[in-house]
């Protein structure tokens, strides 16, 4: 049933419609655009412009579809309504008859969908949030169960310094606390209810729009109706966050995928998180990391396409703006997914600690300390710099570590070295020495672990 024809004279087009129609993808919206109707409905009857028997009517009406669509959230598919808006006038129109049609007194499908969008997003993004906060207390789990445990720490894929494991964990929970707080930004930023803007100018009745706004859950009644009607920043905003977090579990999936290789070896995926090859026995795949890493391209597309979607709309609504629908309802639910099987893999992958302790003693990690070293000694930074590399171009040709050289090489370098340097140049040497805030001390890295363990406790 369309909701605007009065002023034609022909049919639609079945192409037409078929390209036009929404109801295959904001069906979503079932309950939403329910829970608009409702709070309308009250407002309505304190405008004058129903009574209390037709509001009563036109309310428990629609508490019934809310607990069918409940039921069978397909509902709406089963008809060929146009869209979510007109699928809930016509069951009503069944149900209770001509009363229905009262119920879009002073409203506009423009201010309703911007309404019952804002409410699937705040709805869904409360639930992303708690997956998250789920995904980062698998992390701390991580962090905690693997604490002591030294790895190589890497710039440009090289061997760089030692770190401990759950430094490294800690350095993903600090990404997704930030994705944290990203998401509750942005639910601050949309809690404003646009219902009562009508088409773009405003409603013609007088309804009590903050009150609107506060049976529906909202912070407060949107103040713009230009605005109100065609605003989707927050649907920009929460797919940039998307974007943005996914980017993180992206990273963290690149280096467990490398870490679990047969070159590193440093992580072991569990069996009940790993697949198999059809052709090779011997294979033992990553594939849930390489999927949440693949994964990410797919919602940045999305972020993408709202904007180019926006970027050229004139005041106030446009058609275009059916496009903010489908891919953000794929982004939402990806998202959802994604962190749900972080934190669910996460228990599942182990730490080979003697494979990584030997891969953080290889490839002159312990340069910088040589170079500390010699700084404590009185030599200037740049020449102990100079000095440690020498001594590293003297091990390599000889394929030894830095700690394998004697004492009298070294000192053909630099006659300042003695042989307290052999204690310096130890990973443990080296990690005490990173005791700065941000460090990677063992007693740094548990104060850090500790408070995050007290932060994730408050949350």
């Amino acid at each position: 049933m369309a909701m605007w024809g009065g002023r034609f004279t022909e049919a639609s087009l079945a192409e037409f419609s078929e390209f036009n129609d929404s109801l295959s993808f904001d069906y979503l919206l079932a309950q939403q655009d329910i829970q608009a109707s409702r709070a309308w409905t009250t407002g309505l009857l304190e405008a004058g412009i129903i009574t209390a028997t037709e509001a009563e009517q036109l309310d428990h009406a629609l508490a019934d579809l809310a607990l069918a669509v409940e039921s069978n959230p397909k509902l709406p598919l089963q008809t060929q309504e146009e869209d979510i808006h007109s699928w809930v006038e016509a069951q009503l129109q069944q149900k209770i008859g001509v009363v229905a049609k009262k119920l879009h007194t002073g409203r506009s499908r423009n201010d309703l969908v911007a309404t019952d969008l804002r409410l699937w997003t705040k709805l869904n993004a409360k639930q992303v949030r708690s997956t998250l906060i789920n995904a980062i207390g698998a992390l701390i789990t991580f962090a905690d169960a693997h604490f002591g445990a030294v790895m190589p720490g890497f710039t440009h894929l090289q061997r760089a310094q030692p770190v401990l494991v759950s430094h490294w964990a800690l350095a993903y929970i600090e990404m997704l606390k930030r994705d944290l707080s990203r998401i509750d930004d942005a639910l601050a930023r949309m809690d404003v209810c646009p219902l009562g803007c009508g088409a773009l100018a405003g409603t013609g009745i007088q309804i009590d729009r903050s009150a609107l706004a506060q049976r529906l859950g909202f912070q407060s009644a949107a103040l713009n109706s230009l605005d109100a009607v065609s605003d989707r920043d927050y649907v920009v905003e929460l797919s940039a966050t998307a974007s943005l977090c996914m980017t993180h579990l992206s990273r963290l999936s690149e280096d467990v995928i490398f870490f679990c290789s047969g070159e590193a070896a440093f992580f072991k995926l569990g069996d009940a998180i790993s697949s198999g090859s059809s052709l090779m026995p011997q294979k033992k795949n990553p594939d849930v990391f390489e999927l949440l890493r693949g994964k990410t391209g797919r919602v940045l597309g999305h972020l993408v396409a709202i904007l180019h979607v926006l970027k050229g709309l004139p005041l106030a609504y446009n058609k275009d703006m059916q496009e903010d629908k489908q891919g953000f309802f794929d982004l939402m639910a990806s998202w959802q997914q994604c962190l749900l099987v972080l934190a669910t893999v996460l228990p599942h992958l182990s730490v080979n600690v003697e494979r990584c302790r030997l891969a953080a003693e290889l490839g002159y990690s312990n340069a910088t300390d040589l170079a500390d070293y010699l700084v404590s000694k009185g030599i200037a930074f740049r020449d102990a710099h100079e000095l440690s590399g020498e001594l590293v171009l003297v091990a390599s040709k000889q394929q030894k570590p830095l700690e394998a050289l004697a004492l009298a090489e070294m000192q053909q370098v630099s006659p300042s070295i003695s042989e307290d340097v052999y204690a310096a140049l130890t990973i443990e040497a080296g990690l005490a020495k990173r005791a700065s805030l941000a460090g990677t001390s063992p007693d740094r890295v548990k104060e850090a672990l500790d408070a995050t363990k007290l932060w994730f406790e408050a949350l």
